[in-house]
């Protein structure tokens, strides 16, 4: 038990600010963080890799989290795209310019679809690397690369409307 206490709780403040990021409500996200906490206690020592717990803990929020999403979206009924809705009816206007550019960052990053933000919020905000984001989503390293890869592409081009893509034509030469 002292075991799970010393390599469990550091990890709390982590969980909450993932599962806030996906689920986008503080209270579902400190349940789903209970919730987790409760798996991770109850098959504690049945799990497998002992030497990668925090890949082993936040695998279980995040399927957690796509569940509870699923089962949200389920229930939600019919789904409009936001391009879809009057402006007027989402936005409020900021107070500060920082204010305005961090709520169009946080849309952004709403508006990307799952399994890019999840790999954005694991590598960026929480600090993994892509071989543990990989056993999280239990995907391969490569996946994550190229999810993440979009995503910073797709904020890119959110944040910046008239910036273009990045050339992909190859090397060039600099003199």
């Amino acid at each position: 038990m002292k075991d799970l206490l010393q390599q469990v709780e550091p990890m709390i403040p982590a969980l909450r600010r993932y599962a806030r990021a996906l689920l986008r409500e503080q209270a579902a996200a400190d349940d789903l963080v209970q919730d987790c906490l409760e798996k991770v206690i109850t098959y504690w020592d049945s799990r497998r890799s002992r030497a990668d717990t925090r890949s082993w803990v936040f695998a279980i929020l995040h399927n957690l989290a796509m569940t509870a999403l699923r089962r949200h979206a389920s229930a939600q009924g019919l789904h409009v795209a936001i391009d879809d809705v009057a402006e007027s009816l989402i936005t409020v206007p900021p107070a500060q310019e920082d204010a305005l550019r961090y709520r169009d960052l946080l849309s952004a990053v709403d508006a990307l679809p799952a399994e890019q933000r999840s790999v954005l919020l694991l590598v960026s905000v929480e600090e993994m690397s892509y071989a543990e984001t990989a056993r999280i989503l239990e995907i391969p390293v490569g996946t994550v690369m190229s999810r993440l890869s979009r995503a910073r592409e797709k904020l890119l081009r959110q944040m910046e409307p008239g910036l273009k893509a990045a050339p992909t034509s190859g090397l060039r030469r600099v003199k």
